[in-house]
């Protein structure tokens, strides 16, 4: 072995998975799990009881993180379910351009250009409107299984 100690710079995003596997028996309301490759928020559970052939299935029902679609599935409770990996991030908003893309201030001082506005009408106007009144406003950002999406704001006083 080398004398010389190995440093490394580690994320805890770099290769790791989106998601990760979860007994699905153990998820509960409120949880998240993955249906059709969409990450969803479980808003109900119901669990059979074990049948004729010896499992007993868990029934889902979720709703889509991002576009908010309904979306249901029955899984064997013994079985593993994918779980997405779900962080929320607040950043400062900084500006709004003509076409629709948002510029925020991630805390590292750097800024963030890839974001769209909401689709969510109700936060878009709550967006739009304290920007145009210059307001100093915090975003928070949901991101799972690649994908981002502005889900809240929060307003820290005027400018």
């Amino acid at each position: 072995m080398s004398d010389e100690e190995h440093h490394f710079e580690s994320k805890a995003d770099a290769g790791a998975s989106k998601t990760y596997p979860q007994q699905a028996g153990t998820i509960r309301k409120n949880g998240y799990i993955v249906i059709k490759g969409r990450p969803c928020k479980v808003v109900e559970v119901s669990t059979s009881k074990t049948g004729k052939h010896g499992h007993a299935k868990c029934h889902f029902v979720a709703i889509d993180i991002f576009n908010q679609k309904k979306l249901e599935d029955i899984v064997p409770s013994s079985h593993n379910c994918d779980v997405p990996h779900v962080n929320r991030t607040d950043y400062q908003l900084i500006d709004i351009s003509e076409d629709g893309f948002v510029s925020l201030l991630t805390e590292n001082g750097n800024t963030k250009d890839d974001l769209r506005l909401p689709t969510d009408e109700n936060l878009l106007a709550q967006i739009r409107d304290g920007f145009g009144e210059g307001k100093d406003l915090v975003v928070t950002v949901m991101s799972a299984m690649g994908e981002e999406q502005i889900c809240a704001l929060k307003d820290i006083g005027p400018k």
